[in-house]
């Protein structure tokens, strides 16, 4: 993956709505002459209204020459492991590196049922998440061909792709899915916009480091990556964080600050900017994200 080597990563969340393909195409073109690390958008393959996740990726690298692209995260059910480690090692190969491979177990089922693939138990859902993972790795990197007799993917003296594997970063909810997080996963999102003050952070992240540990890892290797929406405001705000110590947004200081002190005090690998909500920020949010806050954390925490 060739992003910037800062210490964290910054990108924003885009829109998969039919109507703002032309928009998220725009977007991810000026973070990349701004300088940001990522974009990413969502995956809802069961939804007419949504683009193909993978599909606004492809085009979206092909028009940009620095940024990474994240489906945050795949719908796993409705893309079978052999083929995802092709869709990934393709976009790596025609990107030069720029893209992560966001993993989820499979959230919605009832929509997911709804493309003709059978329903699995959440235990068997997230067998499956940790099976997956580890055949797109097999897949990838060259080397022999794999045969590969799991639970749920087989495959016969495949032959893997001679591209490095992608970072896999994941979406990962409850105990059983943090713990494959740990033993082979690169990164996390805390689903639910949770951050590194959040009961979730402190609950979860636990887990993902005994698992880690426990599989001979070391937990610093996993990074956790936030998605964070807010509000970038003019002036500072009396209080950054509503009633129940969720992060609303402030002045661009503001952001500065506080994610400055979630690097160094917290951990913090990476932030992905959200308008309120969960939805795509406008340009002149995004402008202010990409030339105001962004440069102040970098300088903020670098060489540290």
């Amino acid at each position: 993956m060739t992003m910037s080597e800062h210490k964290a990563l910054f990108g924003f969340g885009g829109s998969t709505a039919v109507g703002a393909a032309q928009e998220i195409l725009r977007l991810a073109a000026r973070a990349d002459r701004d300088g940001l690390d990522l974009f990413t958008v969502s995956d809802h393959p069961y939804y007419g209204s949504r683009l193909d996740a993978y599909s606004i990726v492809g085009v979206a690298l092909g028009r940009t020459a620095n940024i990474a692209g994240l489906v945050s995260v795949t719908n796993l059910p409705s893309r079978p492991a052999p083929m995802l480690a092709r869709t990934i090692t393709s976009l790596s190969a025609l990107s030069g590196g720029r893209v992560v491979l966001g993993m989820g177990a499979g959230g919605l089922w009832d929509e997911i049922t709804r493309l003709g693939t059978p329903r699995l138990d959440p235990g068997a859902a997230v067998r499956a998440f940790e099976e997956a993972i580890v055949l797109v790795r097999a897949l990838s990197g060259g080397g022999e061909p794999v045969t590969f007799d799991g639970e749920f993917y087989q495959v016969t003296a495949l032959e893997p792709a001679p591209v490095p594997a992608a970072p896999v970063w994941t979406g990962s909810v409850g105990p059983k899915s943090l713990a494959v997080t740990g033993r082979v996963a690169d990164g996390w999102i805390p689903g639910h916009a949770a951050d590194w003050l959040s009961e979730r952070y402190r609950t979860s992240r636990p887990i993902i480091d005994d698992a880690a540990a426990t599989a001979g890892r070391d937990p610093g290797d996993i990074a956790t990556i936030y998605n964070l929406p807010g509000l970038i405001t003019p002036a500072p705000l009396a209080a950054t964080r509503d009633d129940d110590g969720r992060w609303i947004g402030g002045s661009a200081e503001q952001w500065a600050d506080e994610l400055t002190g979630a690097v160094l005090e917290h951990g913090a690998s990476g932030f992905v900017l959200f308008a309120p909500g969960g939805a795509a920020p406008d340009d002149t949010a995004l402008g202010r994200w990409a030339q105001e806050i962004v440069p102040a954390v970098r300088e903020a925490v670098a060489g540290i």
